[in-house]
């Protein structure tokens, strides 16, 4: 089981990187293989809109630090991907990472990635009221579940809390520990959810 966890967020300890911690912590304790992608790290652009992984390609043609992150993301069974909510969406490092997925589509849009992933969403916001923002996942849900990924699961913290303060959050660090046992378990490649 190999799993692959981009963090979106720019700060060294935000909270949606620590609850991805304890995802894949929790994962390496069962027999994980993890990798960890700090996206503020990282040298990158967004997509380019040049269509070359649709013409000449069967991947993205631009040469960045986002290269490995895409073939890792090839290699993986599961994604943990997270981020902040900045002004109602995701933040700008993740929403340009995440554009370059289209390379994971074919011209005809089937996906070029084995079915049967599974993917984390965390998703971390200082609105208290969940109900606020509830739009967000299902946006990217929409598109992991094109891409072939077969369970999706959503970690949502609220609250105005500063940085770093999820050990205040049991609850949660209970949920992704629950979540990385889930994702250690097989996953079906058989993709029920087509378009």
């Amino acid at each position: 089981m190999k799993i692959v966890a981009i963090l979106g967020s720019p700060r060294p300890k935000s909270n949606s990187s620590g609850l991805a911690s304890k995802i894949v912590d929790r994962a390496k304790e069962l027999g994980a293989e993890t990798e960890v992608f700090n996206l503020n790290k990282l040298q990158y652009k967004g997509c380019q809109a040049c269509e070359t992984c649709k013409t000449k390609l069967d991947h993205c043609v631009l040469k960045d630090d986002l290269t490995q992150v895409l073939e890792a993301i090839h290699k993986a069974d599961a994604v943990v991907l997270t981020t902040p909510n900045y002004f109602g969406e995701v933040s700008g490092q993740f929403k340009s990472f995440f554009d370059r997925t289209y390379s994971f589509l074919n011209p005809d849009f089937t996906c070029r990635l084995s079915p049967g992933k599974s993917s984390v969403f965390i998703f971390s916001q200082g609105q208290p009221n969940l109900n606020l923002y509830a739009d967000v996942h299902p946006r990217y849900e929409m598109w992991l579940k094109r891409f072939g990924f077969a369970n999706n699961y959503l970690l949502r913290m609220n609250g105005p809390r500063p940085a770093d303060s999820i050990s205040e959050r049991p609850d949660l660090i209970t949920e992704a520990e629950s979540i990385a046992e889930k994702l250690m378990r097989p996953v079906s490649k058989d993709v029920s959810d087509k378009w």
